[in-house]
């Protein structure tokens, strides 16, 4: 196989073992020395680093899930935009559980070794996830009429 079509397979491969909380699984498909960089969230500094995030994520959304929408390979990396759903029913950092569902989009862009993935660039919005659970005002929900948005806006001064 090419080294595009071995690292889209191993990508599904990761997101499967993730749905199905196989830390075994994850184990295998990442390597020891993973780093994932992200301004979204806690630093990922190794393969047990990520196991210990996912296995925190499905603490607050046990009913979690992600889909691949669109996988973009060139050489050893792998462009990814995901989808993630979860009902926030455990507590999040500060945030209390609200028993509210979100789904919301990410990209990520993963590098990989031979079967392993060794690298990863991660980004989503916190605050879109922060308003669908109820944790931030719903003036930043995404449908909110554009006047209300406006007056919210740090750059409604600029008009």
């Amino acid at each position: 196989m090419s080294q595009i079509k071995d690292g889209k397979r191993v990508i599904r491969a990761f997101v499967s073992a993730i749905n199905a909380q196989d830390w075994k699984a994850v184990e295998r498909l990442v390597a020891p020395n993973f780093v994932r960089h992200s301004y979204a969230a806690p630093a990922v500094r190794s393969r047990g680093d990520l196991i210990r995030y996912l296995r925190t994520e499905f603490e607050t959304f046990p009913d979690a899930r992600e889909t691949i929408e669109d996988m973009i390979a060139e050489g050893g990396k792998i462009a990814v935009r995901h989808r993630f759903t979860g009902t926030q029913t455990g507590p999040m950092g500060s945030y209390p559980p609200s028993g509210r569902s979100m789904t919301a989009e990410y990209i990520a862009v993963y590098r990989i070794e031979g079967d392993s993935i060794v690298e990863s660039w991660a980004e989503w919005d916190n605050l879109n996830g922060l308003a669908q659970l109820g944790h931030w005002p719903a003036a930043a929900q995404p449908g909110a009429p554009a006047d209300r948005l406006t007056a919210a806006s740090p750059l409604s001064s600029r008009r």
